[in-house]
């Protein structure tokens, strides 16, 4: 008996110092990390309010003002889209009815069922042009992207005019009928023109979809327009994009004749980058149009939690990971002649805001892990009767900052999804926070082997999310409340 006692008390005592060990070493690493993580948002949140005292006056109405003239391309690259694509070029005749445009389709020749679903619209509407690689699919975007280019700069040779800019879009997109003349108003002194993208958010993906409402209404609804403001290079979503013709030409030249790079799963960010790095200037548009309604693009987004997380880690893997690899930190042979050191530095904090996301799952990942664990302390406390741990001091002001910048945290997440969805939806956008973290820690899991393979292979395939008519039914459209 004594020696099964004895045994008894040894597993006990090890268990203890398992768990009581391990658990403070992870809530320590995370503490600190959330401390780390969130002063640099509220540093980010208090340079926000400060320039919105100071907010400059409304754009002026889209009928007032010069316009830049001339025929606006639409890019829309196609992998497996024969169930959205004919949806959303109907829908986007119709919208911008009356412009002078005209919408480059890409597709690839193994692609049958794109090619058959759409060849009836192409060959009734001569403001659609279906351009058909030569290699079979799926590339990479950018791959794509760069034989629409292609296709555009021919047309121009064989009917002797000049494109006077591309936007870019996606299929699954809504886009805005008052695009092209906020576009034609904008890049008359701006070389990139984004609008926010807006993502549906119904009942059925609630959960899952409606984390990207959250997280782009704060995005879109701060980040992207204070960077905007502070004149740094601010990234292009990729869709709600316009670029200008000769932004687009300086980096074709950069890049031997393409603009758009081949090799990266994230090619439109890249690209608003290097056109900001060049000293060309951007701006972020949230605005209105004539009735009152916001020039947004609208969307859905994945709802399942595969999805999501493919796409989310196609994004870590393109920003944070190769990202990082092709553009660096922006060094000062590709930054705006004159810049001082202090701009220079504002640049890097933007990039390491891009780039955190890693770190910040690793984080993340961390805390959860040492919830578990208080958990099992907390079992082996009122069963084993082990002694509760002594956190007072360091640890307990860490935690105490730490929770008051996640309740901060929070606060401003629900702020900004009331702004765009209301009321109800920012609710939800608390206990959300939590699926957005669980998808942020699987998909920097994914990113990191994604990025191993197309080290290790130099091979960059398109990771697309698949899409259908379904997804794209008419939505609600957002909040009309005062824009940021």
């Amino acid at each position: 008996m004594w020696g099964w006692g004895w045994r008894m008390d040894f597993w006990i005592a090890w268990a203890q110092w398992l768990v009581q060990g391990v658990g403070y070493e992870l809530m320590l690493f995370a503490s600190v990390g959330i401390l780390l993580i969130g002063i640099d948002d509220l540093s980010f949140d208090v340079l926000w309010f400060v320039r919105r005292a100071r907010q400059r006056p409304p754009l002026a109405p889209l009928g007032e003002g010069p316009r830049l003239n001339g025929r606006i391309a639409l890019f829309v690259p196609a992998w497996d889209e024969r169930r959205a694509l004919p949806a959303m070029l109907r829908r986007t005749l119709a919208a911008w009815d009356g412009h002078d445009f005209r919408i480059y389709i890409g597709c690839y020749p193994n692609d049958l069922g794109t090619l058959r679903s759409v060849s009836g619209l192409v060959s009734a509407d001569h403001r659609l042009r279906l351009v058909v690689g030569e290699r079979d699919g799926p590339t990479t975007k950018g791959d794509n992207l760069n034989r629409l280019w292609a296709a555009m700069g021919a047309d121009e040779r064989s009917d002797g005019m000049r494109f006077a800019a591309v936007v870019l879009h996606d299929v699954e997109d809504h886009v805005h009928p008052g695009e092209l003349d906020l576009y034609r108003r904008l890049l008359v002194d701006h070389a990139m023109v984004q609008i926010p993208v807006v993502p549906f958010v119904d009942r059925a993906g609630r959960w899952v979809g409606g984390h990207y409402a959250d997280e782009f209404a704060e995005t879109h609804g701060k980040e992207l327009g204070l960077r905007s403001e502070l004149g740094v290079p601010i990234p292009s979503a990729g869709v709600g994009c316009a670029l200008g013709r000769g932004a687009l030409a300086l980096l074709a030249i950069e890049r031997g004749g393409s603009p758009f790079r081949a090799d990266s799963l994230t090619e439109d960010y890249e690209v608003g980058l290097l056109i900001g790095a060049y000293g060309l200037r951007a701006c972020f548009a949230d605005c209105r149009d004539a009735r009152g309604e916001r020039i947004v693009s609208r969307g859905p987004f994945p709802v399942t939690l595969e999805a999501a997380v493919r796409q989310k880690a196609r994004w870590i893997a393109g920003i944070a990971l190769a990202g990082w690899a092709h553009l660096g930190w922006l060094a000062s042979d590709m930054t705006a002649p004159g810049q001082g050191w202090a701009r220079r530095w504002l640049n890097r904090w933007m990039l390491w805001r891009d780039r955190r996301a890693p770190l910040a799952a690793l984080i993340v990942l961390a805390a959860y892990a040492a919830l578990i664990f208080a958990g099992l302390d907390w079992i082996g406390q009122r069963a084993l009767g082990w002694p509760a741990p002594d956190h007072r001091g360091t640890v307990d002001m860490l935690l105490t900052a730490s929770a008051a910048l996640l309740i901060w945290r929070l606060g401003m997440r629900g702020h900004f999804t009331a702004r765009w969805y209301g009321i109800r939806e920012a609710l939800f956008a608390l206990p959300r926070a939590f699926i957005a973290n669980v998808i942020a820690i699987l998909a920097a899991r994914r990113a990191l082997s994604t990025y191993w393979r197309m080290w290790r292979s130099g091979k960059v395939v398109w990771d697309k999310t698949a899409h259908d008519e379904n997804m794209q039914r008419p939505q609600p459209a957002p909040a009309r409340g005062r824009l940021p």
